[in-house]
């Protein structure tokens, strides 16, 4: 069965692509954001707000470049805030700093807690460090930072543990954290439409990727772990559930948010047929990110596996039953993974990354 995908708009990506990374969008409450990361400034904008000649944008002058780590803004585009390889910095519109938390290098051979990026800008060992991230809540109100430790004079944090921490994303202050008793090559935050709740896949290269969910009660940070060997996809509307794949990427699985339990999944290989140009031997498996259409239908693709041969395919999935309801049909050709835009669309970024396009299903899908 073919599912017809009805677009909803094309964006023009702000940044060149030659010198920026591709767009994103973020969900934000009754908000979506595109944002682009380029070496020397971050551009981001409302999707839904009208603005002759992108009247709308706000740029932030980069603390570092692109490559030395990741960046999120707030839902009201007031900051940005970098997760760079010494420090999480939040800037405004000018560039200044509101606030800095500085922490371990995150240089695999570098045991300095460094003041400013100036310190290792031209050490090409610095150019290939590991990473955290960050994310800020729902209500802009909290920054989720995985971090290295130590932190200067900070009993707190040992060195060479890596923390979860929740701060005031209005001044950086340290409400709260964890060990996540994990070795990160990178990490990615999965945010939650309640501010006091967050997941976090944590890459750790052979080694695993542990997938945590974290609650903040106002006092203290509590984490679970939902799989060792998981990332996190995304998170349904309600907030009650969210989907993960495991590193093999062969299942989609649905897990209740409230305790992290497995309720249901669907197998790529038992589901997805292979594709046309395959051979008998290609393994068919999910891609590592997707998009909750609503609260029961998810757009999952197989576009990594599907990569070699051109064509990429994106399919609807029924979670009440885990059950593959169709291939999505696009009225051109797609690239990449389908990710989450919110109110009932999803968004893919054109294979030359100059453009975003959103979707959503047709009347009676």
């Amino acid at each position: 069965m073919t599912i017809p995908a009805r677009l909803v708009k094309t964006v023009a990506a702000p940044l060149d692509p030659a010198s920026a990374d591709a767009p994103k969008v973020l969900q934000r409450p009754g908000r979506r954001l595109l944002v682009q990361r380029g070496d020397t400034e971050v551009v981001a904008f409302d999707l839904d707000v009208p603005s002759a000649g992108r009247a709308a944008e706000v740029r932030f002058p980069a603390p570092w470049p692109r490559r030395f780590g990741t960046v999120t803004v707030s839902p009201k585009l007031d900051t940005a805030v970098f997760a760079g390889v010494h420090a999480v910095r939040s800037v405004d519109a000018t560039g200044s700093t509101r606030w800095e938390v500085r922490h371990g290098c995150w240089s695999a051979d570098c045991s300095l807690t460094h003041v400013s990026f100036d310190e290792y800008a031209h050490d090409e060992e610095h150019f290939y460090a590991d990473g955290g991230s960050v994310a800020v809540s729902a209500d802009g109100e909290l920054v989720w930072a995985h971090v290295l430790g130590p932190r200067g004079s900070d009993s707190a944090t040992q060195d060479g543990r890596e923390q979860w921490m929740v701060l005031d994303a209005t001044d950086g202050r340290i409400l709260g954290r964890v060990d996540t008793l994990t070795v990160a090559s990178c990490s990615e935050h999965t945010p939650h439409p309640d501010p006091a709740q967050m997941g976090l896949s944590i890459g750790e290269g052979e080694e695993g990727s542990p997938a945590l969910w974290g609650r903040w009660d106002g006092q203290r940070l509590n984490v679970e772990q939902i799989g060792i060997e998981r990332v996190l996809l995304a998170v349904s509307p309600s907030g009650r559930h969210v989907l993960s794949v495991p590193l093999g990427q062969w299942s989609l699985t649905l897990h209740r948010v409230e305790d992290g339990s497995l309720l249901r999944e669907l197998d790529a290989e038992d589901a997805v047929p292979a594709h046309p140009g395959s051979t008998s031997e290609d393994r068919v498996y999910w891609d590592s990110e997707a998009a909750f259409v609503d609260e029961d239908t998810v757009v999952a693709g197989t576009s990594e596996c599907d990569a070699q041969y051109g064509t990429t395919r994106h399919w609807l999935v029924d979670t009440r039953e885990m059950t593959l309801r169709g291939e999505i049909v696009y009225p051109f050709p797609v690239s990449g993974p389908a990710r989450s835009a919110g109110d009932g669309t999803w968004y893919t970024v054109s294979a030359d990354a100059t453009s975003v396009h959103l979707w959503q299903l047709t009347e009676g899908n």
